[in-house]
């Protein structure tokens, strides 16, 4: 009780200090419930699926790491997600890779998979409370080579083509079950280690292919495509790159995805916002953090992540940006890992709903250049985390670092006895 005194007197201070600046903290908390994360179910088991056990990750993407007790099946991996949404704050979602199908122990090939092998997901999403999104998976397979849907051989690119139709109608039927829309990412590694003769070819079958796949109108999915700057092994060429889904999804009306690990380092994604909230109708998320490339690191509170969650707020966009997590650390407890990327992304979106905006756009447009930057960096250290606190208090998850000593404990009982 003490400690929940201490917690609300915290907040009463600091609520006061954020009013003075025009901020309402309770307003902020409340703006806080309507975001929903889209967790990715590959954190738990290394991008490993239930397709093959032992199948090698393909398609340019690594995962680093050896940390005991990944998830090997679909009842560990469910566990270790709904263990770790028990420390993070809000209602969220969970974003699923085909390959995660509960395929029953039976062979399930990629242009053979049905809505019913994602059935157990939905029952299982609804009891939780969860939604479901969903993602092509195009990588880790006999077929995936350095080329699918932009594959010039009929054979092979009929093969993914199909399959990311079968993605689709899952997506669809998903979005039906929850009665809220299934967002479906398709993401292809399509690329080449060298420049090829010519770039054009290969974005042209891109094109047909994707015109093809997305011939089909569904009602209760919505399509995000994803670009990438390159894959291991592809570095030289990507078919999909970002501008080229750019310019489809502009001219198409398709929702492109940002992955904040699939840009240039010194590339700000948060600038990228404005523009496509201009010009394509949403705008799909996935937080990474690169360490010099597309390293997917655990997300942390840093400049890059607090910059983007403040563009989007200041553009009064978060009715249309879906925000989904992206890494695959195998390096430490993956449960940790879901947990401090999560809590850092709220922080994020947190302290920019608490940004005294109206007064930074007054002192701009009265030329008080000056004001403005001194307001923004006096930001940096009001007193946020107190309201952080109390958002975690009101949630019933664990404060501050407490979440530290009860991952330890899963450890212990569940996932180090793997």
């Amino acid at each position: 009780m003490k400690k929940e005194q201490t917690i609300q007197s915290s907040f009463n201070e600091a609520a006061e200090r954020y009013a003075a600046l025009g901020v309402n903290a309770n307003d902020a908390l409340n703006n806080m419930d309507k975001i929903s994360l889209s967790l990715h179910c590959w954190q738990a088991d290394d991008v490993s699926g239930f397709e093959n056990q032992a199948g090698e990750l393909t398609g340019g993407i690594q995962v680093t790491g050896n940390y005991p007790g990944r998830a090997r099946t679909i009842d560990e991996l469910r566990a270790d997600i709904t263990e770790a949404t028990s420390y993070i704050a809000g209602t969220h979602r969970l974003s699923l890779h085909e390959i995660y199908g509960d395929f029953q122990g039976k062979k399930v090939d990629r242009d053979e998979v049905e809505p019913k092998h994602f059935q157990s997901w939905m029952e299982w999403a609804k009891e939780k409370n969860m939604k479901l999104d969903f993602n092509s998976t195009s990588f880790s397979h006999p077929k995936s080579g350095d080329l699918t849907l932009a594959n010039p051989n009929d054979h092979i690119r009929n093969f993914w083509i199909e399959h990311t139709k079968r993605c689709r109608l899952i997506s669809e039927e998903m979005g039906k079950f929850q009665n809220d829309p299934c967002m479906m990412n398709l993401w292809i590694h399509d690329g080449s280690k060298e420049v090829p003769a010519n770039r054009l070819k290969y974005r042209r079958i891109l094109e047909q292919s994707l015109d093809e796949i997305f011939s089909k109108t569904y009602q209760n999915m919505k399509d995000c495509i994803e670009a990438k700057l390159f894959g291991i092994g592809l570095e030289s060429y990507t078919v999909g790159s970002y501008d080229f889904y750019l310019g489809y999804g502009a001219k198409k009306g398709k929702i492109v995805t940002l992955d904040t690990g699939h840009f240039h380092l010194t590339e700000s994604v948060a600038d990228k916002v404005s523009s496509l909230l201009l010009f394509t109708p949403e705008i799909m998320l996935h937080v990474s953090r690169p360490i010099r490339w597309d390293s997917d690191h655990v997300v942390i509170l840093n400049d890059d992540l607090a910059d983007l969650a403040r563009e989007i707020i200041r553009c009064d966009a978060l009715d249309r940006v879906h925000i989904g997590l992206d890494y695959f650390d195998a390096t430490i407890n993956r449960i940790g890992a879901y947990v401090i990327g999560c809590r850092a992304t709220q922080k994020a979106f947190l302290q920019a709903l608490l940004e005294p905006s109206a007064l930074l756009q007054q002192y701009e447009e009265e030329g008080k250049y000056f004001e403005r930057l001194a307001l923004q960096e006096e930001c940096k250290s009001m007193p946020w985390s107190a309201v952080w606190d109390m958002y975690c208090l009101q949630n019933n998850v664990p404060i501050g670092e407490d979440y530290i000593a009860e991952i330890q404990k899963y450890e212990r009982e569940v996932t180090g006895k793997r």
